[in-house]
């Protein structure tokens, strides 16, 4: 394994504390363009955060039309569901093609490339006469849709780096965060005025509204001297080269399991919120929306208050033991433990875990990151489809057992939450200076 990283004089200074050093020296080897790009703050974090909570969009918008689709196609809702899975499994390979693109070509070129094949990919899902041409077209609008959610780490990693970085990924987590909570509404009022194929017209507006940002106001951040001249082979010898380094693959892997938890929760929550304690559908959509909110609010004191104050291995560390934590709880009350669970203590429960997530999930992404520094773009990938496919194997394990128990969703998520923290303690091993430093110029 790759033990690269790079010590300070007395071998225990700590990222942040090279920070400015750091920073100063990316800032000198920055595009013009870039560089200007950085004091333009808001916009590029809205423009970011855009194309980080596109994709999610597409998922979450769609959700109130599935019983309308299966209707208008004569379809049943077991194949309606392909076309959610065709739309994730496009999000989670899209990013291994799309991210190696990006550190040959640039970031512009595909980005925008992306952002029109993802266009017209929804125009065409809107416009679909049968399911098969709807669960094709949704594969295409994940695959290409992917692109938003890669290059926009990838040029985050181009622009920052780490204190800032961190800092930057908790910004964006207050758009991206938001997605999930308003898209089912604003689905929903889609709905009020056209059918199901006017979500996706909305779906195409907003896509083209990103590509005309990104076109007149996202220049290019990566250098063509950093560039990578391979094809496929050099693509794969990156990510081969990024996955041999210890460190990262064990943040890589820490996040994908927290990402698990997540996943477990999504998947199972409106059917233990409202079937197995009484919630309505009402009161499911205000606790999720409070969940949400809670992990919004904590991603913004990472970045906020923590980073730059607090190691981020700590930060990292607190954050997995909390929602190690709160599995642990879910599972002692679903299993009966604490007597008959009512519904308030498992949602203050399901509260800490999402919250929780605003302290793993930025700091996992920007340590791992951190690692590399030429192939941001096969890194952001790995990130990124690791995190999908972990959690799109965890989601159905959450249903194992039947609709009489909370069980199955408790144990994924502490297994998920257990396992991120073996792969943080083991692989990472905070404790050595040497190895949480940046360095593996991959």
């Amino acid at each position: 394994m790759a033990e690269t990283g790079t010590a300070t004089a007395a071998g225990t200074a700590t990222a942040a504390e090279t920070e400015p050093e750091t920073e100063a020296g990316r800032r000198k080897n920055l595009p013009g363009s870039a560089r200007s790009l950085r004091r333009t703050g808001l916009l590029v974090t809205f423009i970011l955060g855009g194309l980080t909570a596109t994709p999610p969009l597409a998922m979450d918008m769609y959700l109130p039309s599935l019983p309308e689709v299966t209707t208008s196609l004569h379809a049943s809702a077991a194949s309606v569901q392909l076309t959610l899975t065709a739309c994730l499994a496009g999000m989670a390979l899209g990013q291994l093609l799309i991210g190696p693109m990006s550190d040959r070509w640039g970031r512009r070129r595909p980005l925008l490339a992306g952002l029109a094949v993802y266009v017209v990919a929804t125009v065409l899902c809107g416009i679909a006469p049968n399911l098969e041409f709807l669960v094709g077209f949704r594969l295409v609008q994940g695959l290409a849709g992917s692109a938003g959610i890669v290059i926009a780490r990838a040029v985050v990693r181009d622009l920052h780096d780490g204190v800032a970085m961190a800092r930057f990924f908790s910004s964006l987590m207050l758009i991206s965060g938001v997605a999930p909570i308003v898209a089912p509404l604003i689905g929903g009022q889609v709905l009020r005025v056209t059918d199901w194929r006017g979500v996706f017209a909305v779906l195409t507006v907003v896509g083209i509204a990103l590509a005309v940002l990104v076109w007149f106001r996202l220049p290019e951040t990566l250098d063509p001297a950093d560039r990578h001249g391979g094809g496929v082979g050099e693509a794969l010898r990156s990510m081969r080269t990024l996955l041999v380094d210890r460190v990262f693959t064990g943040y890589v892997l820490a996040g994908g399991f927290a990402f698990a938890a997540l996943f477990a929760y999504i998947a199972a929550s409106p059917f233990v919120i409202q079937e197995i304690y009484g919630a309505s559908p009402q009161t499911f959509s205000l606790l999720f929306g409070v969940n949400s909110v809670g992990l919004v609010i904590v991603g913004q004191i990472n970045g906020k208050v923590l980073v730059g104050r607090v190691s981020m291995d700590k930060v990292l560390a607190v954050g997995l033991a909390v929602i190690t934590l709160a599995a642990t709880a879910l599972l002692l009350m679903a299993t009966g433990v604490f007597g008959e669970a009512g519904l308030f203590p498992v949602a203050v429960a399901l509260f800490v875990l999402m919250s929780a997530m605003g302290l793993a999930m930025p700091n996992t992404q920007t340590l791992a990151l951190m690692r590399t520094r030429h192939s941001a773009g096969a890194a952001s990938a790995l990130l990124g489809t690791t995190s999908f496919l972990i959690g799109a194997v965890a989601s159905p394990l959450v249903g194992i057992a039947g609709e009489d128990t909370a069980v199955p969703m408790a144990i994924v998520q502490l297994v998920a939450a257990l396992v991120a923290v073996g792969c943080f303690v083991g692989l990472c091993r905070p404790w050595n200076r040497r190895t949480t430093l940046e360095g593996a110029e991959s």
